[in-house]
């Protein structure tokens, strides 16, 4: 005779309700945004369905949509014009610059709203690459400072968290120690610890023209200084640093395919977790839906689900305004 049987916990929905061991709510997600020139404008992203550039005013439109969903915190992205894009990153820090401008715009429509933007400089540089070059390289420490100026820049806007993504070593530290000198005391930091190189950014990079440069003498990737997919334990290395030097909350890119890192880091942590369910994953279920293959609503909420499953405790995800839409039905 059997006397343990795990179907019990299995009878109904009822019942597995109560012994479901994560939830998934609207509170968990962090919605990235793409941003454009010009006004009145929204352009599809064509890797992307259903995900857009829109130009400043008809971002906050979304922004104002999103809130009212439950989605409380958004990531930013710029496609700047190419007449603003050098060496230096300057444009980055430029107080009257595209993304300061939709910082503002959205603070001053939805000001309970999270407003995280990306701290890099791919967006604004003619090389596409997260750092200044010198001699053919990325040069960490000149990038640490001109990040750090970016970051000031953006907490002056009225930013809540600066996200650095950029993976210089040190960056979180001298981000931190330049927003404490100019009173930004409440600016937290969302670290980029483990970002992968990976094969998973390709529909995003189309989405902001921020993709390395082929034709000139430069590294064509990013592996010397985004992480190796072959490697876990490096995770580890970055994330206790990142730490060490101030952050607030830990980022591990990309997310489906590293839920394995994401437990680890779990494992190892009480800081909050970030995962990004990243432009690739996104255009995967997407193709695979539209196709017939997968069923769409059902492949989105387990997916997320299972991000809160390994370990995290919020989902940047090209999906948080559909899988609202769904969780509020």
């Amino acid at each position: 005779m059997i006397h343990s049987r795990n179907r019990r916990l299995r009878v109904n929905e009822s019942v597995r309700s109560l012994v479901r061991e994560c939830t998934l709510t609207t509170n968990d997600f962090v919605m990235p945004i793409f941003v454009m020139e010009g006004e009145n404008k929204q352009e599809p992203i064509a890797s992307m369905p259903g995900i857009f550039r829109r130009s400043i005013d008809l971002t906050v439109k979304e922004c104002k949509e999103l809130f009212s969903l439950g989605v409380k915190a958004v990531n930013l992205y710029m496609k700047v014009s190419e007449d603003v894009k050098d060496n230096t990153g300057k444009e980055a820090w430029n107080k009257s610059g595209l993304m300061q401008n939709t910082i503002k715009a959205i603070k001053n429509a939805v000001p309970e709203m999270v407003v995280m933007p990306d701290v890099a400089l791919d967006p604004y540089s003619i090389y596409g690459h997260d750092g200044i070059i010198e001699n053919g390289k990325i040069v960490n420490d000149a990038t640490n400072d001109a990040l750090a100026r970016m970051s000031v820049s953006l907490a002056e806007a009225g930013a809540d968290i600066v996200a650095p993504s950029d993976m210089m070593d040190g960056r979180v530290q001298v981000i931190r120690e330049a927003l404490e000198e100019t009173g930004f005391t409440d600016v937290g930091i969302l670290s980029y610890a483990a970002k992968y190189a990976s094969s998973f950014y390709g529909p995003f990079r189309s989405a902001l023209d921020s993709a390395p440069k082929d034709d000139m003498e430069i590294p064509k990737d990013k592996k010397t200084y985004q992480m190796d997919f072959h490697n876990s334990r490096e995770a580890l290395n970055e994330v206790f640093k990142d730490i060490d030097e101030g952050a607030d909350i830990i980022m591990i890119k990309p997310g489906l395919p590293y839920l394995d890192i994401v437990s680890k880091v779990r494992e190892a942590i009480d800081l909050p977790i970030a995962v990004y369910n990243v432009s690739g994953e996104y255009a995967m279920v997407k193709a695979a839906a539209q196709n017939g293959w997968l069923d769409n609503d059902k492949t989105i909420i387990e997916s997320l689900t299972c991000f809160k499953r390994a370990g995290a405790d919020m989902i940047f995800t090209y999906f948080a305004k559909e899988a609202a839409i769904l969780l509020n039905k």
